[in-house]
Order: structure tokens, then sequence, then C-alpha cells
């Protein structure tokens, strides 16, 4: 069985509750977010980056892991802890290590009617993975892995040759997501994040009142080499290992200690490159635009970002102001429209109820989803008025 791990990295800008100073950074608060990232750079980048290093030393390469980096943590990292930088590009020296490319902003662009802004912060990407860590990514993860038929259209058409997407049981049916799949309507490979044994460590691992508790590295091996497929790819926030689960839950000597176990059951780390190199697909998957899957809450659909009348009020405004913002050829005016599309500043206005209302709370950094939405709205306000007085002068 090949393990196939994938870590996603990303910290967003957050909003301040007044807006001042010039464009782009008017409307974030730059302090805070700064704090956030030191504290999660010690937490997990960091340290993480080592227990990967050392792992794939140990094991003579034979330990491989692929990162999804956003460009808004790219951009933070650059300005405030290049040494974050320094540690993935030490693992990308390995050559154990497949980069995978996203929108730049972490948006919903891919959903925009007018997907040029999508190709656009694809192709920004793109271009960062080749300055930085000297690769082109063949693999795109959209922006929390939202997919649909045309998106899987969208990624060819800009040379990609595969996608990973959720492994819902509503796009999947009776299938199991441990295979390669092909998508309706393009040649773009589909490969599909177990979402069950993902969940085992990005959300139940310190939780106490789990059956499975504690998860230790042996077990999850044992757990992987006894499933059945081609490989089973493993996705999680990166800042699982340290930040949403602290050192002391164990969490850290769980990823030093899975690589050893895994092998010693004769599971194979691969990327997920060389699953698409070695495995062919084994169905169809169809994903219309009319309902496109992602990885967040119970639904797995976009109701996490646009199920409200607060967030689909701030996506229209976004999506409304982008022909406005482009035709004014203010640089600064553009990059703080592109920032403001960043999907975590939707995703705090959600008022859903339980389990994933909880977590939808956890990772917003105010008090309500209405504060959310009345400093979002209030943003883009603002980044309006000023487009309107640019174009009067």
């Amino acid at each position: 069985m090949d393990l196939v791990l994938v870590f996603e990295v990303h910290q967003p800008f957050r909003l301040r509750r007044r807006f001042k100073g010039r464009l782009p950074y008017r409307y974030f608060d730059s302090q805070l977010d700064r704090r956030i990232l030191e504290r999660v750079a010690y937490r997990c980048y960091l340290p993480a980056n080592k227990i990967i290093f050392d792992a794939i030393e140990e094991s003579g390469g034979r330990f491989k892991v692929s990162f999804s980096i956003s460009g808004i943590l790219l951009k933070q990292a650059d300005a405030w802890m290049p040494e974050i930088l320094d540690s993935f590009k030490m693992l990308a020296d390995t050559g154990c290590v497949e980069f995978l490319a996203q929108t730049y902003y972490h948006s919903l662009a891919s959903i925009y009617r007018d997907r040029d802004e999508f190709r656009f912060q694809v192709e920004k990407h793109v271009d960062v993975m080749k300055r930085l860590f000297k690769v082109k990514p063949r693999i795109l993860e959209n922006t929390e892995l939202i997919y649909s038929d045309s998106i899987g259209v969208e990624a060819e058409n800009l040379g990609f040759e595969a996608l990973i997407t959720e492994g819902a049981e509503r796009i999947l049916g009776w299938r199991s997501p441990n295979y390669l799949y092909g998508a309706r309507g393009s040649g773009i490979k589909i490969l599909t994040r177990n979402y069950r044994l993902s969940d085992d460590i990005g959300f139940r691992f310190s939780a106490k009142d789990w059956v499975e508790y504690p998860l230790t590295a042996d077990k999850y091996s044992e757990w992987v080499a006894s499933s059945s497929g081609q490989y089973i790819l493993v996705f999680v926030d990166y800042e699982t290992f340290g930040e949403h689960h602290p050192a002391e839950t164990g969490i850290m000597e769980f990823l030093a200690w899975l690589p050893r176990e895994a092998i010693k059951r004769d599971v194979r780390f691969s990327t997920p490159s060389q699953v698409i190199d070695e495995y062919h697909p084994v169905d169809e998957i169809e994903v219309p635009d009319s309902d496109p899957v992602s990885w967040a809450d119970e639904e797995r659909n976009l109701s996490a970002w646009i199920g409200n009348e607060m967030q689909r009020l701030c996506f229209d405004k976004v999506e409304r102001l982008g022909s406005i913002v482009k035709a004014s050829n203010d640089r600064r005016a553009l990059e703080a429209w592109r920032m403001l599309q960043c999907s975590d500043l939707l995703y705090y206005q959600s008022v859903k109820g339980g389990g994933a209302g909880m977590v939808h709370r956890y990772f917003s950094p105010y008090e309500s989803a209405y504060e959310a939405f009345a400093r979002h709205m209030s943003a883009l306000l603002d980044l309006e008025d000023y487009i309107e007085e640019y174009r009067s002068r």
C-alpha cells in the first residue's frame, strides 16, 4: 500500500477593526498576523520540518511527503520569518518532497463566473514555486479541495496532470477513495482524499473520548497496511502538528515514529506524482458545476464559505469589484482586492451550529460571525470608495 501524505500550509491576512495606512495593507492587522505566524512557526513549521528532514535522512529517502503552501503564507514568511522558507528549501533539496500548486491568494476564484482570475492566481503560484523551490508543480490542489468538472478542464488547460479533491461519498458512491480516477470532460486525473484516515490525525488525535484514543504510529500504520486499494491519500492542515494539537498531546512523536512504523509494515511513502505515474484510473467521476465538492464540514460543499446571506453578499461584492479594480490599473488596489479574496475571510462568517460551528469558531480571530462580516464588508466598501475616487481624479 502506498501512503501519500499531503500537508496544507496556510495562514491568512486577518482584518483589523479600523483601517489605516496605504493599500494594500490598510485593511490587515499585521501585528496580529506576525504574532500568529511566529507562534505557529515555532510550534509547527520549524520543528515539524526538522522531524521530516531527519526521517528522510534516516530512511535513506524512503520517507516522502508533499506540501501545498499558499502564496499568502509565503508572503508572510518572506516578510517576517525567512527561516520558514529556508526550512522548506532544505526539504526541497532532499528530492523527497513534492510541492503542489494552488491559488496564490487561497481564494474561491475557481467558482467566479469569469475564470481569468483563477488562472492568474494559479499561474502566479506556479511562478513562485519555481522561483523559491526550483520546481514546476504537476498537481493542482485547488483552494479547500474545491472541485467540479469545469475546474478539471481549467486545470488541464493550465498544464496540470492531476488534481486532488475530497473522497466524498456523494461523488464516489460505492467506490473507494483509495484509487486513482479520471475526470468527466477532461483528461485530468483525480486523487481523492481518504477523509476518515485524514481526520483521525487532523481532528481526532487528541480526543480522549474517541474509542481509538490514544492514536499511536504503530496502530495507524497497521490500519494503512491492512487497507485495500492503490494508495491512501492523507491530507491535513500542517498546523495539525504542534498548533491544533499541541506538542504535549504526543503529535510530534507520532509524526517522528510514523515513517519507521509504516516502513516496517511494508507501507511505501509516495508523492501524488508517483501515484499518477504508476497507476491507471479505474473509473471516472463526475461533479457538476452546480454542486462542487470540497473538504469542509459534513456537507463537503461550498456552504462553509457561501452558505448564508452575509457570506454571499461579501462573495458577490468581491466578484463585482474585480472588473473596476482591474480597469483602474492601480496595482496597490489590485493587490488589496486579491488579498481580500482569501477564503478564510468568508469562512469566519459561518453561523453553522454543532461540530462544524465549533471548528469555524476555533479558527476565527473575531468575537462572532457578524463581526467577521462587518470587517470584511467594510473593507470591500472602503476599497470600492477608493477606486471611485481614483477614477474621478
